[in-house]
């Protein structure tokens, strides 16, 4: 089989279009979330994403049904580590971590008080992701949430920028620092939810980090790290898409693993700078 044969078959389409959108979005986000010192942070909503996933379960909704409990589940708590962080004197890493603990236990809590007569759930699926096995119903809600995320971000990336480059000189200057921060929570908090569909709760906070990271360390610029986060972004989804495919191996830590070559790249591009 040629390399780029898989791609004839229907359900390699909705991976590769459903993985393109999600390394995009995350990878967008992703640079303003490193920027900020919330890298965390991604790793965190996921696990929200998880608890109210299991509550949606515990209520009876199927795993794509329950995913629309676990957004505002998940934005709650996305806003409940953001008033701890700017309310008192803990970072966001512990933050995050508390709201981390709690969401994932009461997702374990949810699992378990389901009884035999309750619908099967993959918990292996709900954890690794399975992008290979992407329905047409929840590509068509990652798009829309993928489309709709870079529209906001794009129609604030002035304001937003400013706000978390530069918060104090930002506020001074009349710009609502605050509501800023806590919608790009809520925005993250939405795009993770939804990509957990595809990447897995487990997995997914790699997606918003790595290509971000590793374009921070080569970009000069805000506008130049967020271009080159969103390309490391799609080129290591798509070659790892076919990898995977060719290699017979999790899709979703096949394209992680690109992503975190591609970072090492990187470092060693910037140690022979200097």
């Amino acid at each position: 089989m040629g390399l780029f044969e898989p791609f004839s078959f229907e359900f390699m389409q909705r991976a590769l279009i459903a993985g393109l959108a999600v390394s995009a979005v995350c990878a967008v986000i992703g640079v303003f979330i490193v920027q900020r010192g919330l890298a965390f942070l991604g790793d965190g909503l996921a696990h929200a994403a998880f608890g109210g996933i299991a509550i949606g379960l515990f209520m009876g909704a199927s795993v794509e049904h329950a995913v629309w409990i676990a957004i505002p589940f998940t934005a709650m708590i996305a806003l409940g580590i953001g008033f701890v962080l700017r309310r008192t004197q803990l970072r966001g890493d512990v933050a995050t971590g508390v709201f981390f603990s709690f969401s994932f236990a009461l997702g374990v809590l949810f699992l378990g008080l389901r009884t035999a007569h309750d619908r099967q759930v993959d918990v292996e699926s709900l954890l690794f992701g399975s992008m290979l096995a992407v329905t047409p119903e929840v590509l068509k809600v990652v798009v829309i949430v993928s489309v709709v995320s870079l529209v906001v971000t794009a129609a604030l990336w002035s304001r937003l920028a400013y706000a978390i480059f530069d918060p104090e000189l930002a506020r001074l200057s009349g710009i609502p620092v605050a509501v800023l921060e806590y919608l790009l929570l809520i925005e993250t908090a939405v795009v993770v939810v939804v990509a957990v569909k595809t990447v897995g709760v487990v997995l997914v906070s790699s997606f918003v980090i790595i290509p971000a990271a590793t374009a921070r360390l080569i970009g000069h610029s805000l506008a130049r790290t967020t271009i080159l986060a969103v390309v490391i972004g799609i080129v290591g989804s798509f070659a790892g898409l076919v990898a995977s495919f060719h290699l017979d191996t999790p899709t979703s830590a096949t394209i992680i693993m690109i992503h975190s070559a591609g970072f090492a790249v990187a470092l060693l591009v910037q140690r022979l700078r200097r």
